[in-house]
């Protein structure tokens, strides 16, 4: 399995993602990496990792970089030796099977629609991120990829979460919930209410298993395994996560230092600390996917470190292995064939 990685466009430029392929290789064996990007900047971190020379990794040079400033719209076109858009050509014209990047999300996702292509029928693809409940994990979708959505994205991004959910998180008949501001099915925006009777008339066929509106609070509790929503509001719940897991973390911190008896309190617990850190650290995770394009693309985080570099390698693996993009495809041709049924005995 070959995973392409685009190394200069995170916050932490070139060493992050080098040094998470390095140590993603010597984890896996049957993983090979190929670095797009600065080959000096490469070079110089393989050289301190000992892997100069290391058969599993292959570096291809570029010469520009498409940095967080950069207009999504423009970012291919004025930068076409850029390591983004080199690293998605690449996977376009098969020399690998996933392809990753931490760097800008818009132009990752214009550059995975324009270059790499949807899955016919797919009107929109959504970035599906894991978040931790108290029932495991669910999957959020949309957390950024689309701010704007209509009804019919939504229904997609439902039956995309689904596939997701049930090959990922191992959940049979994942419950789907949509992100509300109440439970009743009149409330929301008009686009909301209307994804409501699409997402409950697809769970009377049988299609999804919808189980209602989710308020806010319930999404940690576990009340649903997909969590529906416009990217917007995913990205605002998935920010929240991320700053509240850090908060908590920070706040028992103190609570355990404040004293003799506290510390050696944090000492007789202190494996659950661990546990609970690592529960909320989106390190662990790595990367989301971006649902909906033909070929195998994750998203990993801006800020990602070594660890969460190779958790996202761990993602892309995993999502080549599980076959979501030919899952997808077969039911996004289900819902087509479903619609030109419906259209045409309406006439």
């Amino acid at each position: 399995m070959k995973i392409i990685i685009d190394v200069m466009g995170s916050d932490n430029g070139a060493d992050a993602l080098v040094t998470g392929a390095v140590r993603a290789i010597r984890e896996w064996s049957d993983i090979e990496v190929v670095l797009c990007g600065d080959q000096t900047e490469i070079n110089a971190v393989l050289a301190r990792e000992g892997a100069q020379n290391d058969p599993c990794l292959t570096v291809v040079h570029t010469t520009e970089v498409i940095d967080m400033h950069d207009s999504p719209s423009l970012a291919f076109r004025r930068k076409k030796d850029s390591s983004m858009s080199v690293a998605l050509n690449l996977l376009a014209s098969g020399e690998g099977d996933a392809a990753l990047s931490a760097g800008n999300t818009g132009a990752w996702l214009a550059g995975s629609t324009f270059v790499v292509k949807r899955i016919k029928g797919i009107r929109r693809p959504a970035l599906a991120p894991a978040l931790p409940t108290k029932s495991g994990k669910a999957i959020l979708i949309d957390c950024g990829a689309n701010v704007v959505c209509t009804e019919d994205d939504l229904l997609q991004f439902a039956v995309m979460g689904s596939c997701y959910a049930q090959k990922m998180l191992g959940i049979q008949n994942p419950r789907v919930g949509l992100i509300n501001n109440g439970a009743e099915d009149t409330k929301g925006t008009p686009m909301v209410i209307e994804a409501y009777k699409l997402l409950k008339a697809a769970g009377e066929r049988g299609e999804i298993n919808f189980v209602g509106n989710i308020e806010g609070r319930d999404i940690a509790l576990g009340a649903a395994d997909v969590l529906v929503t416009d990217g917007f509001t995913g990205n605002v719940v998935l920010k929240t996560y991320e700053g509240l897991g850090l908060y908590l973390v920070s706040i028992l911190k103190g609570i355990f230092k404040k004293n003799l008896f506290t510390k050696l309190a944090a000492l007789m617990v202190s494996g659950g600390l661990k546990d609970l850190k690592k529960t909320m650290d989106y390190k662990e995770v790595g990367g989301a996917p971006l649902l909906g394009i033909s070929k195998p693309v994750i998203k990993a985080h801006g800020s990602s470190d070594p660890e969460a570099a190779k958790s996202a390698i761990r993602q892309a693996r995993l999502f080549v292995e599980g076959g979501f993009v030919q899952e997808i495809e077969a039911r996004a041709a289900a819902m087509q064939t479903r619609r030109k049924t419906g259209e045409e005995a309406e006439k």
